[in-house]
C-alpha cells in the first residue's frame, strides 16, 4: 500500500477547509498541526506494509488515484479549461493505471514543456506508478514543474509528500526546508508549512534519527522524461 493518498487527503482537506469553507487564517495553524502531526505520527510508527495477519498473497485491485488527482487539481483554478491530455490522463490515474497516464502526459508535455500542471501530474503518477518510490523521473518532472513557474508551491509541497509518505524524512525536510527558505513571509501557505519542517525537525531529533528512514529495498521503475 501506499502511502501517498493517505497524505494527499490531509492536503485537499486543508485546501478545501481553508479555500473553500473558508477557515479564518487566525485558526489555520491549529488546522494544519492537527493534520501534520496525526500524519507524521501515523506514518513514523504505522506499519501499513505489513499484513494484518500470515495468509495467503491475494490479487489487489488497481489503486484508485482519485485523491492524487483531488489534492492537485485543490492548488489550481476549477473553473478554468483544463488542457485535453490533462483530463484524459487524470481518468486514467483515477482506475489506477499511473502507467497509462505517465505516458499520456510525456506525450502531452512534448508540445507544452512549461505547463506547471502537466509537470505535476506527471511527477505524481510515477510516483504511484512505482508504489510510492520517488524514482529520479519522478523528481525530474517535479524540477520541470518549479521551473516551469518559479514560486509555485505546488511542486515542491506535493515532491517533499511523496518523500514522507516514501518514509524518506530527511529529503522531505530538504525539499520542505528549502520551499520555506523561498516563501514570502506574508504567502498564505507559509503557517502550514512551517508546522510541517518543525515536525520534521522533531522526528529527525529524535533516538531513532540515526537509522535509515527509507526503505532500502526499492527497485525504481525503469522510466524517462523529456527534459
Amino acid at each position: 500500500m501506499s502511502w501517498v493518498p493517505i497524505l494527499l487527503v490531509a492536503l485537499a482537506a486543508f485546501a478545501f477547509t481553508a479555500f473553500v469553507l473558508k477557515l479564518p487564517r487566525s485558526s489555520w495553524t491549529m488546522f494544519a498541526t492537527v493534520l501534520v502531526l496525526g500524519l507524521a505520527g501515523y506514518a513514523w510508527q504505522g506499519s501499513t506494509l505489513q499484513p494484518g495477519s500470515p495468509k495467503a498473497a491475494q490479487a489487489q485491485a488497481p489503486r484508485s488515484g482519485d485523491a492524487m488527482v483531488d489534492a492537485r487539481l485543490s492548488l489550481f483554478d476549477d473553473s478554468a479549461l483544463k488542457t485535453p491530455y490533462i483530463t484524459t490522463a487524470d481518468a486514467f490515474a483515477r482506475r489506477g493505471q499511473f502507467g497509462r497516464a505517465a505516458s499520456l502526459l510525456r506525450r502531452g508535455l512534448v508540445e507544452n514543456p512549461q505547463h506547471l500542471e502537466g509537470w505535476m501530474a506527471l511527477g505524481m503518477a510515477l510516483v504511484e506508478h512505482a508504489d510510492g518510490a520517488v524514482t529520479p523521473a519522478a523528481r525530474n518532472a517535479f524540477d520541470r514543474a518549479s521551473e516551469a513557474q518559479p514560486g509555485h508551491p505546488g511542486p515542491a509541497l506535493f515532491l517533499g509528500t511523496a518523500y514522507f509518505a516514501a518514509r524518506d524524512v530527511r529529503e522531505a525536510r530538504a525539499v520542505w526546508g528549502g520551499l520555506l527558505d523561498e516563501t514570502p513571509p506574508d504567502a498564505p501557505w507559509r503557517s502550514d508549512l512551517q508546522q510541517r519542517v518543525d515536525a520534521l525537525d522533531r522526528m529527525l531529533a529524535g533516538p531513532s534519527a540515526q537509522a535509515p528512514v527509507g526503505p532500502s529495498n526499492s527497485e525504481p521503475v525503469q522510466d524517462s522524461s523529456t527534459r
